[in-house]
């Protein structure tokens, strides 16, 4: 299910210029609302015609298509919508924030 599908559903305020993902296994991944919006952007939740599978993230794994692989959280547990820039913990550990391809 494309991302933007959920956001339109839940109704983000104007304001909104982030979207922040939080995993089951405390990791979180962070992008910006042009790639939350892109089609290519997902959620998914079923493989092959199935539930998706555990080693391939289950319940919920965030696609990010436009950007490097890391940014494809797994084990997706909450999603929070923010106005303002929020580092994930990606910058402080080295990693770049945006991974575009």
């Amino acid at each position: 299910m494309p991302l933007k599908r959920v956001l339109e559903a839940v109704g983000t305020k104007p304001a909104a210029r982030y979207v922040q993902l939080y995993s089951y296994d405390y990791v979180a991944s962070g992008i910006d609302m042009v790639d939350a919006l892109h089609p290519q952007t997902i959620l998914a939740y079923g493989m092959n015609g199935r539930d998706l599978p555990l080693a391939h993230g289950a319940p919920l794994r965030l696609r990010l298509e436009t950007q490097l692989g890391y940014k494809s959280l797994k084990f997706v547990r909450h999603i929070v919508v923010l106005d303002s820039f929020e580092d994930d913990g990606s910058i402080a550990t080295g990693w770049a924030w945006y991974a575009g391809i």
